[in-house]
């Protein structure tokens, strides 16, 4: 009678426990690295341009898939890196849409486009310091891949104001959940601003 070699599958060595170990390891970083760079990412808010809505160390996830499906709309908060300074990362309300004029002025937005040609007032009635819109007056002409951004702190904010219109390009994705403080645990809805 021949002797056969068999493998030793009920004791695996611990080579095979390690191999096995770093495979999945290897694929849950994978995984993770796509999710952050496609699909949604962390950020920490750092100042006060958004508040009342949005404090400063409040810990948010980015849409980052959204806008490859759709455009961004009036009202959303968007994150987007600094025009200027590309590595800085801003978070701001979208005001003003491609093709669109913004008119900044006696505290309001104005906004000029197919439906209002002669313009209308932007209705802001979730800001409590509403009709505090200064700075920055004049009209901007937007571009067919540019925006109008502004902080809900308006007195506090540098945003399209101050730097210019943000271009499509620079918009990392849409805020989308509110993770700390934990009692404000929540997904964002953005208001629908009507004018």
């Amino acid at each position: 009678m021949e002797e056969q070699a068999t493998p030793d599958t009920e004791n695996p060595g611990i080579g095979s426990f390690i191999w096995e170990l770093a495979r999945v390891v290897i694929i849950a970083f994978v995984v993770m690295l796509a999710f952050r760079l496609f699909v949604a990412e962390p950020f920490i808010v750092s100042g006060s341009s958004m508040v009342p809505n949005f404090h400063n160390r409040e810990y948010l996830i980015i849409n980052k898939i959204g806008y490859r499906l759709h455009q961004p709309e009036r009202g959303d908060v968007i994150v987007f890196k600094y025009p200027r300074d590309r590595s800085q990362y801003f978070i701001k309300r979208v005001i003003g849409l491609p093709g669109e004029k913004v008119k900044v002025a006696d505290g309001r937005v104005t906004i000029y486009n197919a439906e209002h040609p002669d313009g209308q007032l932007l209705d802001e009635t979730f800001l409590p310091n509403q009709g505090l819109t200064v700075g920055g007056e004049g009209l901007t002409s937007l571009g067919p891949d540019e925006y109008f951004v502004l902080g809900d702190n308006r007195q506090q904010s540098s945003d399209s104001r101050v730097w210019g219109v943000l271009p499509h390009d620079d918009i990392v994705g849409k805020v989308w959940l509110r993770v700390f403080p934990l009692g404000d645990f929540g997904i964002i809805k953005s208001p629908v601003l009507k004018f």
